[in-house]
């Protein structure tokens, strides 16, 4: 039943969901692996962010024994997209092991398309002068773009992305995450606005090692996908944060762009504020501005992007998305909201929000070896 505005009136939760998506990291620099349970538990305690349509993890050094091939897990609408997709497969790569990827079912997931993985591994007689990573990079856009009802939806060596249509939690049970253990998760509840919710446009977006999870909107859109799709990718999820995942790549593996420069191209400073800095640093930043000014990214966000080595926290630059940091030893956390941290980390040593802009970013120690 309506109620009428002023005492009893709708509040603010109840009609609408306040910068709804929710995000959650874990790392340890150490690479101590931890069990999946505990970033289900911590992306749970965010369960009103979401609205069932959309949730999922990204894990890193789950696969040790398949190490050094490259990890590809593929949904199918049918038979015909496995066997298309297979097909291609064993033609371009060599297929060291080919599996379903094991599930519990759970009554609030429905619909699941089939889901695969494969360990591949690239023949140096393919390349043809390509890098490997790019060969591979190829070879996901191809799947995507032209093999009907099939989705390559991580592709990474040693980890790997699970998602579908569901409130995390319930994405995190039906994948059996609990099983794994990982030095490296992210997880995301998604509360898509403009976008569809289905099992391909779920979050993570990964590619190669990235993997990216977004609470927000990228208005910029359209100019990112005119931009991307000059460098050979080709945006087919139909979710903005596709494009997320694909400028890291581009502008850090293919540019070599270090980190913190390609964090200011995606989140570059306002123009009055490089108009103030000293000489040297303005024309950089005014410089990667006009260079890059396609790669930008425009619109509320916050982003918890992870790597094989490193996992960054980054919003946009006057924060219009929450993110929340925390420490404690060698573990850093990161999440849409406090509660979902001291859920699994009660008594950190340190919490605090990041500026607008600047990224977070916690790495793997130079001499660590994952445990």
């Amino acid at each position: 039943m309506l109620r009428k505005p002023g005492f009893g009136a709708p509040r603010e939760g109840e009609i609408r969901i306040p910068s709804g998506c929710a995000i959650a990291g874990i790392m340890n620099e150490d690479g101590k692996r931890i069990s999946g349970e505990k970033i289900i538990q911590a992306i749970s305690v965010m369960r009103e962010r979401s609205n069932g349509l959309g949730g999922g993890f990204s894990a890193y050094g789950i696969y040790p024994e398949f190490k050094d091939y490259y990890a590809f897990h593929v949904m199918f609408d049918d038979e015909a997209g496995r066997h298309g997709t297979e097909t291609f497969l064993q033609e371009t790569t060599v297929v060291v092991k080919s599996e379903a990827i094991p599930i519990r079912k759970q009554p609030t997931v429905t619909d699941a398309p089939l889901l695969w993985r494969y360990f591949l591994e690239v023949p140096k007689s393919k390349l043809n002068g390509l890098s490997e990573e790019d060969y591979v990079m190829r070879l996901v856009m191809h799947v995507n773009d032209s093999i009907d009802g099939a989705f390559v939806f991580s592709s990474g060596k040693n980890m790997g992305v699970f998602k579908g249509v569901g409130y995390p939690e319930d994405i995190g049970r039906f994948f059996r995450l609990e099983e794994y253990e990982a030095y490296l998760w992210t997880a995301h509840g998604r509360f898509p606005t403009n976008t569809p919710g289905w099992w391909g446009g779920a979050h993570p977006f990964s590619l190669l090692g990235w993997s990216v999870v977004h609470n927000g909107e990228i208005s910029s859109y359209g100019i990112n996908k005119r931009y991307l799709e000059m460098f050979g990718y080709r945006c087919t999820l139909m979710t903005d944060t596709e494009v997320i995942v694909y400028l890291l790549d581009l502008l850090m593996r293919r540019h070599n762009l270090p980190l913190d420069i390609a964090c200011l191209i995606l989140a570059p400073p306002f123009w009055k504020d490089i108009d103030r800095m000293e000489e040297n640093r303005r024309e950089a930043i005014t410089a990667l501005r006009m260079i890059y000014g396609s790669a930008m990214l425009n619109g509320p966000f916050s982003i918890i992007v992870a790597h094989e080595k490193e996992m960054i926290g980054l919003t946009d630059r006057i924060m219009l998305r929450p993110l929340v940091i925390a420490r404690k030893d060698a573990t850093i956390y990161m999440a849409s909201e406090e509660a979902a941290i001291r859920e699994i980390c009660p008594y950190p040593d340190r919490v605090w929000t990041p500026r607008g802009g600047v990224p977070v970013i916690a790495r793997l120690k130079e001499t660590t070896a994952v445990k």
